[in-house]
């Protein structure tokens, strides 16, 4: 295993000194437990908080910021946070205007972030969970019960953390986080694995001409696995399994967000981005806006991810409003 780190076990603190040194002007880090929240915290209004198991940066850390994410709680590596941690954030971000915690559906997210939710209710808190599931590879998996919570995560963190920035109250900010997960779908697939600094080798074997299709942000299986083809095929698998599963209809709108799994170049995003928009154009599907790069990543992996939203009025709105994170930001 080669990487840049100094200790698998102090990895996530190392990383997080560098965010705080790089972005003080947007967030601070507190530790023991880590916490990644906005530098203005606490909220005026509601918060939006989310997290995880680290190695998917920019998620959830990297979001963190006017018009997206209050406070973002990273576990280890692949690994859920702790209740303490998530109850922390909200602690530190959380005032009378209540809090909504985004949660990808895994087991252990879910459980502890429920958990913390409770907590912060018996001190008087209105905290509110939306789990998302916009995984279409798998029915179950490796750790869920139900869809993954994968690619959308981003989507839904930008358009409630914009609800939450422009005075929303806490039934409307979670609302619109639940049409989110409605409308939104996602498939990834794999050509290499990630390496987890602490298991120090990759997390599974996948042969020379062998792709995985379906596969989840921490190494899980997919849908099985297939033999190395064109762009263009493989892209044309991808979109048809998310168009289907969203029942997209000719004149829809939506977004496609095309993300690099953290070791496949724009050179190949791009690509794919270009053939994913003519496959979407060919079933009269309009693509309104766009995303394409790595923003949840899974370590190393070579790979990419599609993921589409249909839009409405409101969320295309919610989607164009300001954002200044680390790593997403326009409008600012």
């Amino acid at each position: 295993m080669k990487k840049i780190i100094d200790d698998p076990a102090t990895v996530v603190a190392d990383s997080l000194a560098g965010l705080a040194a790089a972005h003080a002007d947007l967030v601070r880090v507190e530790y023991e437990p880590n916490i990644v929240v906005r530098a203005d915290s606490p909220a005026r209004g509601a918060s939006v908080i989310s997290g995880g198991g680290s190695g998917h940066e920019p998620l959830h850390v990297g979001f963190v910021g006017p018009g997206m994410l209050h406070a973002a709680v990273p576990g280890a590596v692949f690994t859920s946070p702790t209740p303490d941690a998530v109850q922390a954030a909200i602690s530190a971000t959380t005032g009378d205007a209540g809090a909504l915690l985004v949660v990808k559906n895994y087991t252990g997210d879910v459980l502890n972030f429920e958990t913390a939710a409770e907590l912060a209710s018996a001190e008087g808190l209105d905290v509110r969970t939306v789990v998302i599931d916009d995984d279409v590879a798998v029915a179950d998996s490796t750790f869920t019960a139900g869809r993954r919570g994968v690619g959308g995560t981003v989507l839904l963190e930008k358009i409630a953390g914009a609800a939450a920035e422009r005075g929303d109250d806490l039934d409307t900010v979670e609302s619109v986080a639940r049409n989110v997960v409605e409308q939104v779908r996602s498939i990834g697939v794999a050509l290499t694995a990630p390496t987890v600094p602490h298991v120090g080798e990759p997390s599974f074997e996948l042969g020379e001409n062998e792709v995985e299709f379906g596969i989840g942000i921490h190494g899980e299986p997919g849908r099985e696995r297939i033999p190395v083809e064109p762009a263009s095929a493989l892209v044309e698998r991808m979109v048809a399994a998310v168009a289907d599963d969203l029942s997209l209809q000719r004149g829809d709108d939506v977004l496609l967000f095309t993300n690099s799994m953290g070791g496949s170049p724009l050179l190949e995003v791009y690509l794919a981005h270009g053939i994913a928009e003519r496959l979407l154009a060919d079933r009269g599907v309009n693509v309104v806006r766009r995303l394409v790069g790595p923003y949840i990543t899974s370590l190393e992996m070579q790979g990419i991810s599609l993921t589409v939203l249909r839009l409405d009025e409101r969320l295309t709105e919610l989607w164009d409003a300001p954002v200044k994170t680390p790593a997403l930001r326009w409008g600012m």
